[in-house]
């Protein structure tokens, strides 16, 4: 069964506000392994509050990296994040959330198979 991962990119994937301070981005260490690892079956989604004006940027430094995706949702506020799911009978968890620190890509989540 495919998931949906949604993704911050600033300080989750790669260095926060890098484009900006160095000129380009930098994944952060194992975060493109990470997203490389996930499944075709799986869906991918970054959300960002970054402006329109480096966006294609963005878009060439994750196809550059082989780095696939569905969407990118942009121009987002600096506030939380919040996701609302239904709770399934069959017990599948629907919604997930992490909370990383800053510029420290430290993620490790098993995905139950069997349901």
């Amino acid at each position: 069964m495919g998931k949906t991962w949604l993704f911050d990119l600033d300080g989750t994937i790669v260095k926060h506000n890098g484009y900006k301070i160095d000129g380009e981005d930098t994944f952060l260490e194992g975060a493109k392994e990470f997203l490389l690892g996930i499944p075709d079956t799986d869906r991918i989604i970054f959300l960002t509050s970054r402006e329109d004006w480096c966006m294609e940027a963005t878009e060439r430094f994750l196809k550059d990296a082989g780095v696939r995706y569905d969407l990118i949702v942009n121009n987002l506020p600096y506030g939380e994040r919040i996701l609302v799911n239904d709770r399934k009978p069959s017990g599948l968890r629907t919604s997930v959330a992490v909370d990383l620190d800053r510029d420290v890509f430290d993620l490790t989540y098993e995905i139950d198979r069997s349901l």
